[in-house]
């Protein structure tokens, strides 16, 4: 008996990981080489590919593609649709598995509803990424991005929340009072 669920439908490949407490729903497809820390929940119709690497607690929304080269570091949210790439300039007819790109998404980061990550692209801790971004440059820790291609719009904090800097470079989270410090085009959580 397994320490995870997995749907009746869900295939799970031989050669993978998946840790305590992880839920796989209907119509996925978990690939050989995987690594699934535990507590994660793995959407409907969500394809991982071998030798994606998911940290704990991480939430993959349905009709997602996780390609090889993908890491996601714990407690990242995946939202429903949105897709990672793995080759720069992909064709039909020629085979570029050798030219497979990583890609990272640091702790706590969310990627929204339809987002794109072009490989090779990594995403800071607690970045939030927009529904419909197309993200093309490596995204700073708690950067706010939206947009086709993705801009930095502001910061949020680690509970998501745009954050506001005062003349002293100090903004405080409305839902957990943590303090943040933005200092040379970069945020530090002080408490």
């Amino acid at each position: 008996m397994s320490d995870y669920f997995a749907h009746e439908t869900a295939v799970i490949d031989d050669g993978c990981f998946i840790g305590k407490e992880t839920k796989i729903w209907h119509f996925s497809h978990i690939m050989p080489n995987c690594v699934i820390g535990e507590k994660c929940n793995i959407g409907q119709n969500v394809v991982v590919s071998p030798g994606v690497v998911l940290g704990k607690n991480v939430k993959v929304q349905n009709n997602v593609s996780i390609y090889t080269g993908v890491i996601c570091e714990d407690d990242v949210f995946l939202g429903p649709s949105m897709v990672f790439t793995n080759v720069i300039n992909p064709r039909s007819a020629i085979i570029r598995k050798d030219e497979y790109q990583q890609t990272i998404v640091k702790k706590g980061a969310s990627i929204g509803a339809n987002a794109t990550i072009i490989c090779g692209n990594n995403i800071g801790e607690y970045a939030l990424i927009g529904a419909g971004a197309v993200v093309t440059k490596a995204i700073k820790p708690y950067a706010l991005v939206v947009g086709n291609p993705s801009k930095q719009i502001g910061w949020v904090s680690e509970y998501g929340h745009r954050l506001y800097f005062d003349q002293f470079g100090k903004a405080v989270c409305k839902e957990s009072q943590q303090v943040y410090l933005l200092k040379d085009d970069f945020v530090t959580k002080i408490s």
